[in-house]
């Protein structure tokens, strides 16, 4: 039996608080550090290191299995990220780096557990079809709560910014208002998330011995699935292009036309990935979970892979043309993030598919311990390629990079996704 509620009643503020911790970290965190001095190449390994815990998360995630239930962890985990967010907004204007760095890695680390957590309760309280029905939706709000941080709230910490001229109490302002979101929500869920019939904690059928037995289970019977190694290729190169772009798109909109950057500031790109893409990104999610359903995974494949990788075109050109109309660079961030946001679709469901069977949420969790290294191992040199490269360069790196996710649409169909769109892995 599933949880009664609608799924509209919760699937929409547990996906927006799961990708807003996200943005926090890995976008907030990294516009943070550049308006105080840190340098491209050095932004790629620093935000690396505060996001770790996004790879490791599979280390804890079959505890999760067993102790206490899904809810309780995602009520634990808000309220924890909520609390450290306002301790950063609190120590940010005085504190050290090192300071700043522990602090954000602690929200990190709330957040990964949040992802298990949430990842696990939405595969336990919907059905398969309901999956699949609401897998837009929830692509959709996990980008929103991505766009809400790295969009409109980077965009309040730059117009802060240009009215104070106080850079570390303007983004003390925005993470004050974060952990505000944070408590509403984890509020919110504390009174109106369902409580799903299987979701338990799973401690008093388990032995010591047998919690320990499936911790070990849980990996080995990941990477004894059929085609794993195929599945794993997939996970690493799908997102190719926008694991090497992601980092540097708000030192292109930062930086000035002496070094090949817009020279458009925090507030344009707050603007146009806070309201022009934010619109886009909603609408290309939502179709994308509805062609996906109508058509099946394996034939959604090539349009979504084609959909997700050729928009980083744009970037391409702005890095030539060098384009200072809002509309313009709105409209070309609209058809990057519709894009991204229907090709997006099938990079979820694959991993949904994949682990589908016993332990399917810590299964899913170390599958999104290759999603974090798909994104964080290009990140790493990005900011260098671009430094040796420049924006022109590096952005038609980027372009020959949209090969990776051809390479894994093809090992995805070919490999693992048999002709009625069912794995075969089982």
């Amino acid at each position: 039996m599933k949880a009664e509620a609608s799924p509209w009643r919760w699937v929409p503020t547990l996906y927006l608080i799961e990708g807003l911790p996200y943005a926090i970290v890995n976008t907030i965190a990294l516009a943070i550090f550049k308006d105080m001095g840190v340098d491209n190449g050095t932004l790629g390994p620093l935000t690396t290191l505060i996001s770790l815990p996004w790879l490791i998360k599979p280390l804890w995630s079959p505890f999760m299995d067993i102790f206490r239930s899904k809810r309780w962890w995602i009520l634990l985990t808000q309220f924890t990220m909520m609390a450290t967010l306002a301790v950063i907004s609190f120590c940010l204007p005085f504190c050290s780096m090192s300071v700043l760095l522990a602090l954000f890695v602690i929200v990190a680390f709330a957040s990964a557990t949040h992802d298990i957590s949430a990842d696990g309760y939405y595969m336990l309280a919907l059905d398969r079809q309901r999956q699949s029905s609401f897998v837009g939706i929830r692509n959709t709000f996990y980008r929103g709560g991505l766009v809400l941080g790295q969009g409109l709230l980077v965009m309040l910490g730059g117009i802060l910014q240009k009215r104070s001229g106080d850079v570390p109490r303007s983004w003390a302002m925005v993470i004050l208002i974060c952990a505000v979101l944070l408590a509403l929500v984890a509020v919110y869920h504390l009174f109106l998330l369902p409580k799903a019939e299987e979701d338990r904690d799973k401690r008093e059928s388990r032995s010591s011995s047998a919690i320990w037995a499936e911790f070990g289970e849980s990996f080995r019977s990941f990477f004894l699935k059929k085609g794993v190694w195929w599945a794993i290729a997939f996970l690493l190169l799908f997102r190719l292009p926008e694991a090497l772009s992601l980092n540097l798109l708000y030192p292109f909109f930062k930086d000035g036309a002496e070094v090949g950057g817009l020279g458009a500031g925090t507030q344009m790109y707050g603007l146009v990935y806070g309201t022009f893409g934010v619109v886009a990104l909603l609408l290309g999610g939502i179709l994308g979970g509805i062609y996906a359903s109508r058509r099946g995974l394996r034939a959604s494949m090539w349009p979504m892979a084609l959909s997700l990788a050729l928009p980083c075109a744009v970037y391409l050109f702005m890095a030539i043309a060098h384009p200072t109309s809002v509309w313009s660079i709105g409209s070309l961030i609209v058809l990057d993030q519709f894009g991204y946001g229907f090709g997006f679709t099938a990079y979820t469901l694959f991993m949904m598919r994949f682990v589908d069977g016993p332990l399917k949420t810590s299964h899913y969790a170390i599958c999104t311990a290759f999603m974090w290294l798909s994104m964080k191992l290009p990140a790493l040199v990005a900011g260098y390629l671009q430094q040796w490269l420049g924006y022109v360069g590096f952005f038609t790196l980027v372009m020959i990079s949209c090969l990776g996710t051809f390479a894994a649409a093809i090992i995805a169909r070919s490999k693992i996704l048999g002709l009625d769109d069912e794995l075969v892995n089982n």
